[in-house]
């Protein structure tokens, strides 16, 4: 059994040196916490791929306190708030994604790999309710592909007792061609050494599903997590010969999780 090791959370971010107006402190300054941790899960090899290995993640976050997060998502990427106020926030978003070639799966020989790389973007989050969070995300690509890639989730929340809390809701992603050519576009040359049928993607929808957690806040700083995911691959990801001839159109992941956090305070 092959255990992968990937940054599912994203990449830190460094930030800007400017003092902030009226109190000399810099952005920076001020109480933070870091949690860090690891999840195993069972997944897919591969996007749209049908078979499914075992695998295992470090996790690492990284937030001010006092911010007014109500609710966070295993989907969350490592995100910092510019706009943190009540029940809306906004900021800076980014993904690590690591490479993906035959190595991960014969279904792959053939296809030229997906480089290590990552995304950026922004994130926007609302409450419209105390028990529910909308939360989007838009991601640039870079060297991994070229594309833009746009997440929304909704969650809803509630806490059975004072350390479980149990939610879910729909997720639904979509890209441009870019982002698609590069994990599902199958060219004249890659058609010849793998044997699928040649495919140029464009843009649109690329999945939607559901997600699902059981939280337990062990201590006040270990959490431990329950969670599945479901995803139907749509439009141009399901179009693909990639999926069509040795893949699988459905994505399901289960898992479990544990973090730690650490407080501290930055002058």
């Amino acid at each position: 059994m092959r255990i992968r090791i990937a940054f599912l959370s994203g990449a830190f971010f460094l930030l800007a040196g400017t003092a902030s107006a009226g109190d000399g402190r810099y952005m920076w300054s001020g109480d933070w916490y870091l949690k860090v941790g690891a999840t195993g899960f069972i997944g897919p090899k591969y996007e749209g791929a049908s078979d499914r290995m075992f695998q295992a993640a470090p996790l690492v976050s990284l937030g001010k306190a006092g911010s007014s997060v109500r609710f966070s998502s295993r989907n969350d990427n490592m995100s910092y708030g510019l706009l943190d106020q009540g029940g809306i926030r906004a900021g800076v978003v980014g993904k690590l994604i690591f490479e993906r070639d035959e190595d991960r799966s014969s279904d792959l020989e053939g296809l030229d790999p997906v480089k290590f790389g990552g995304e950026i973007g922004g994130f926007a989050e609302v409450y419209p309710t105390d028990w529910m969070r909308l939360r989007a995300e838009v991601r640039q690509g870079i060297r991994s592909h070229h594309g833009v890639v746009a997440d929304v989730a909704a969650d809803a929340f509630v806490d059975v007792s004072s350390t479980v809390r149990v939610s879910g809701g729909p997720r639904l992603t979509a890209a441009t061609s870019d982002y698609f050519d590069a994990y599902y576009g199958v060219n004249n040359k890659e058609s010849a050494a793998s044997g699928l049928s040649t495919y140029d993607p464009g843009g649109g929808i690329h999945s939607a599903g559901l997600g699902a957690a059981i939280t337990w806040q062990a201590t006040e700083k270990l959490e431990t997590s329950a969670y599945a995911e479901y995803r139907r691959l749509m439009g141009p990801a399901a179009d693909s010969s990639l999926v069509r001839e040795r893949g699988s159109r459905n994505q399901l992941l289960v898992g479990l999780s544990a973090t730690y956090r650490f407080d501290f305070t930055v002058p």
